[in-house]
């Protein structure tokens, strides 16, 4: 009975109800549509339907099935996605850095990136595409700004939320500034930073996905526009929508297995903490 009681209370036991609940409301959705006769029948789909659409081999364009236009427009998506990820995280980061070491830095800079995390991205995408003059630079672009934001935030309050106790220490020791950042600051703020890198990796695929609907060109924004307007198959609209769910998912745990990586000490804290106790019961 225990063992049923912490299955039915755990996270994975949620998780699946949940999942559970949505798909019997899609299904309910699709079966009213489908009754609708002002709605075509595939504007929602049945679940098996999508998948079977994933499989099926019929050509949507001249040349290439569903999958085959997802799969080759996901990479396009995925590539200023990913370059700007990477840019975002770098400026992020020093930015961080810059604003702990000076607070010149940080009162006349943090104002600004409020600022600028306020604009919609829908807004910002037109002004940037007007700087760069480049359809795929503006995407790289927005993607690092979506990405900085998280980045440099959460690695500052990383700075900002290790104890005073633990600088004396440094200075007790008459440590350099050099020393005090890498062997205590930087280390610490981890946890933050890859915090920052959690919530900004999805934002950062979100984000080409949506300025690709405004900009044409090459993408999955576009695909799901065409798909949209029945240019193509809305099996098209659909995997896309599958997709970039799945690889905002995915992007959000792989932060995380690196995180563990690079971070050890997090996972063999808990052990750690459970031999001392041990050990203080014994003695």
């Amino acid at each position: 009975m225990n063992l049923i009681k912490k299955a039915l209370n755990s996270k994975k036991m949620v998780t699946v109800v949940w999942v559970i609940g949505l798909i019997i409301l899609w299904e309910i959705g699709a079966a009213i549509v489908a009754q609708t006769k002002r709605s075509p029948e595939n504007v929602l789909p049945h679940l098996y339907q999508i998948l079977e659409s994933v499989f099926s081999t019929n050509k949507v364009n001249s040349t290439q099935t569903a999958l085959q236009i997802v799969l080759s427009n996901a990479g396009i998506t995925l590539l200023r996605a990913g370059i700007g990820f990477l840019i975002g995280t770098a400026i992020g980061f020093i930015l961080a850095l810059l604003m702990n070491m000076f607070l010149t830095v940080e009162k006349t800079v943090f104002p600004y990136l409020m600022i600028v995390q306020m604009i919609p991205i829908l807004g910002m995408a037109p002004i940037v595409l007007a700087i760069t003059k480049d359809i795929n630079k503006s995407r790289i672009v927005i993607a690092a700004i979506l990405t900085f934001y998280p980045v440099a935030t959460n690695t500052l309050a990383g700075f900002k939320a290790v104890e005073k106790e633990k600088h004396e220490l440094m200075y007790s020791i008459a440590a350099t500034k050099y020393q005090i950042y890498s062997k205590l600051l930087i280390p610490s703020c981890m946890p933050y930073f890859f915090t920052g890198l959690k919530i900004s990796a999805p934002m950062a695929i979100t984000a080409s996905i949506l300025v690709d609907t405004l900009q044409g060109g090459g993408g999955l924004g576009t695909m799901l526009s065409q798909s949209l307007k029945h240019a193509m198959s809305i099996y098209v609209f659909w995997q896309i929508v599958f997709f970039s769910a799945i690889i905002g998912i995915l992007s959000y745990y792989l932060m995380m297995v690196i995180e563990k990586i690079l971070s050890p000490y997090k996972r063999k804290g808990p052990k750690v903490k459970a031999e001392v106790n041990a050990d203080e019961k014994t003695a």
